[in-house]
């Protein structure tokens, strides 16, 4: 949580960190109001008996009671104490024993029963309560020998089916098309790791927070106009109604990047309800390139149609001019030097339009991974039967992968060996492959030869023969496809001459990769077919039920307590829970730059150092990312008050409205353990078996409360608590919820 928030807070509960005085939990008053109400009750008796007794004395009686009493008050009101006192230990000891203690063993064993948390009932009670305890405590022992035993059962039974869902992933990354899959309410449920390096690429400039466009749960409207996919799936239903088997539609649309996509929709169809429609997939293609290398070709077939056109007219004109036999000379040589220089320009526009399609043709190449072994030991047999030479592949890296058109790459290759060949009888070759400062150094060597340094530079530059074919590509096109470098070299120490060329490596030319997967899973976790199950767009969202909504766990690092004196937000951290199930693949992080010095208590608590914020981007730069991460779904925090507060006040100078429903973890605990004397984070998740990793990190306090909220599900509907305005009304019920900042 935040620096300064967490370091003041009293044991009782996170939210009295604001600077009003610390009020007592539940447990306390009741605590206390047992202690005092022997005290109140002697006070209420005596008062009582001395009452009725007043009534049956005379006022003479009375005054000479009182004569005999005044002395004697101190006495009185001591053995008033001594007895209050007494009663009051003693009351306290039976309540802690008889009502507090049966009490924290209902809640431990509704923690018990509902989630994977230990049992621990805590406050020692009666022998009878002990007793019930350890019997519990056994029986959840039991409880959970079985479930260890089931749990073995039904993974020795799927088997199967993991092998299913691996092969189903495994496919599913490894495909080249982006391939998305939603329910009818256009919630993503489905998406490959193409689809998400595809959606990384739409995204806005600037990566704030790493937030991407495509998640879980998440709209696919957020990217695509949802009157254009609604309309493609009512052409599907009535060719559905029509009886096709397969029927699929197709449309363009913008992003809100600016880019173009070609969208291919397919239904997906239930079993039941005679097949009726449950979702759909899309097939995504970002075609903004392609229609401007197509707009660009178009332009230059209309200009060369246009140009050439005027030119052969001219040309015509001057060819029959120069017929007519009674031309003089003057007039010859005008038409003469007409016909040159339209065949000049003639031949420049072609040569324009030639040299832009070779660059087109470079820049369509396709570059794939290869061990680059198997690229060596493909040049070596094409060099071999080409050019019947000897060719020797040594030194060459087993392990590293390129990243190349092994195609060009090879007719290259062939080219400058066909050359040494051709020109200087060199029958021998060596291929060497070697990583060098995170690229490949690829080597053709031979034997050392007097020859000049411009002869193998123009091979370079003229165009590539290998095989008996001449292409348009040069060597030197082939090289700046590859982003690479080339050059020759002599090495007379080793009697060896080569051309090195630079190659990009396998790993470091795949910019946009998926998040590593953490290592507790396999893969990342890229789809949940448990979402075709969507819930009723026009349902009101207070009565949907909270296992179906999407939330935004999210928390904040600040330079200080106090948002409405000018504390600021210095780091934002967000992940998802969706279906009931954390998303940890999907999350939101950022340093902010808050504009003010940092305090030194606030650096030994969160670790964020003054020169981590220098060059981070400032508020107005993040909330917008942050706000379209947390679009459409429902927002959790741990003393959530305090976090809201500070976007509050973001309000005016954003613009930013975060005006979703709000579900805050602490007074959920509130709501479910009311007998706790804590409800800090920390105690929470030791009461729900939630380790603490990355605590006073944003983004570690968010996972951390997004598991504490996922187990606080069950926990929820054992109580009745099922929708989510139901939870909203039990918060708001609790005396936590009166804190304000």
């Amino acid at each position: 949580m935040t620096t300064a928030r967490d370091a003041p807070r009293p044991a009782s509960a996170d939210a009295a960190a604001s600077a009003r005085p610390a009020r007592l939990g539940p447990v306390k008053r009741q605590e206390a109001v047992v202690a005092l109400a022997p005290a109140m009750l002697l006070a209420g008796l005596a008062a009582a008996l001395g009452g009725v007794l007043a009534l049956t004395l005379s006022p003479a009686e009375r005054g000479l009671a009182w004569k005999l009493m005044e002395p004697r008050a101190a006495i009185v009101v001591a053995l008033w104490a001594l007895a209050s006192l007494g009663a009051g230990v003693v009351l306290l000891r039976l309540w802690r024993l008889y009502a507090a203690g049966p009490a924290r063993l209902a809640e431990a064993l509704q923690m018990a029963v509902a989630t994977d948390a230990p049992f621990e009932p805590g406050m020692p009670g009666t022998a009878g309560t002990r007793a019930l305890a350890q019997g519990i405590q056994a029986l959840v022992a039991q409880r959970d020998l079985l479930r260890r035993d089931m749990a073995a059962q039904v993974a020795q039974a799927s088997r199967a089916v993991d092998l299913e869902r691996t092969r189903l992933a495994a496919l599913m990354a490894e495909l080249a098309q982006s391939v998305v899959v939603c329910n009818l309410d256009g919630r993503v449920l489905l998406f490959n790791a193409q689809a998400r390096l595809q959606f990384q690429a739409l995204a806005p400039a600037g990566g704030i927070g790493g937030a991407e466009a495509i998640g879980l749960g998440r709209s696919i409207y957020a990217v695509l106009d949802r009157r254009l996919a609604d309309h493609a799936l009512q052409a599907v239903a009535q060719r559905l109604q029509r009886g096709e088997a397969h029927p699929c539609a197709q449309f363009v649309t913008t992003t809100p990047g600016g880019q173009l996509l070609r969208v291919q929709l397919a239904p997906v169809r239930s079993t039941a309800a005679a097949g009726a429609l449950n979702g759909f997939v899309l097939l995504l293609e970002d075609i903004t390139r392609q229609l401007a290398d197509e707009g660009e070709r178009d332009r230059l077939l209309h200009r060369l149609t246009e140009g050439q056109r005027g030119s052969l007219g001219n040309l015509h004109a001057a060819v029959e001019l120069l017929q007519e036999p009674g031309l003089d000379g003057p007039t010859r040589d005008r038409f003469l030097r007409i016909v040159r220089e339209e065949a000049a320009a003639m031949a420049t526009l072609l040569n324009d339009a030639a040299n832009q399609g070779l660059r087109a043709l470079v820049t369509r190449w396709p570059l794939e991974d290869m061990l680059g072994t198997d690229l060596l030991a493909a040049a070596a047999r094409r060099m071999e039967s080409e050019l019947h030479a000897r060719v020797i592949c040594a030194d060459a890296d087993p392990t590293l992968w390129l990243r190349v058109d092994s195609y060009s790459l090879i007719q290259a290759l062939l080219h400058l060996a066909g050359r040494l060949s051709g020109e200087y009888g060199i029958q021998r070759f060596q291929l060497r492959l070697q990583a060098a400062a995170g690229k490949a150094q690829l080597d053709l060597v031979w034997a050392v030869q007097a020859m000049s340094t411009e002869t193998v530079t123009a091979w370079e530059t003229e165009p590539l023969q290998a095989g008996g074919q001449t292409s348009g590509l040069t060597v030197r096109d082939v090289v700046e496809r590859h982003g690479g470098a080339l050059w020759f070299e002599r090495a007379r120490a080793r009697q060896e001459a080569f051309f090195r060329f630079l190659l990009p490596r396998a790993a470091d030319a795949a910019a946009w990769q998926p998040a590593p997967a953490p290592l507790d899973a396999s893969r990342p976790e890229f789809y949940d077919f448990d979402l075709f199950a969507h819930a009723d767009p026009a349902a009101d969202e207070a009565q949907r039920p909270l296992a179906s909504l999407v939330y935004t766990v999210f928390d904040t690092e600040t330079t200080g307590l106090s948002p409405s004196e000018g504390d600021e937000i210095i780091q934002i951290g967000a992940t998802r829970v969706v279906a009931g199930r954390l998303r940890r693949q999907e999350n939101f992080e950022q340093l902010i730059d808050p504009k003010r010095p940092l305090s030194e208590a606030g650096i030994r608590i969160h670790g964020i150092e003054p020169r981590m914020l220098q060059g981070q981007p400032d508020i107005a730069q993040v909330l917008p990312a942050f706000h379209r991460f947390a679009a459409d779904t429902v927002l959790v925090a741990h003393n959530a008050a305090f976090d809201m507060r500070f976007l509050q006040l973001k309000e005016a100078s954003t613009g930013l409205r975060f005006d979703q429903p709000v579900l805050d973890t602490l007074l959920l605990s509130a709501v479910l353990h009311p007998q706790q004397d804590s409800h800090r984070l920390e105690a929470i998740a030791e009461r729900l078996g939630v380790p603490l990793l990355g605590r006073h990190t944003a983004l570690g306090d968010a996972m951390v409360t997004a598991e504490i909220f996922v187990r606080m599900l069950p926990l929820l509907q054992a109580q009745g608590i099922t929708t989510l305005g139901q939870a909203l009304d039990a918060s708001h019920r609790t005396y936590l919820a009166r804190v304000s900042y």
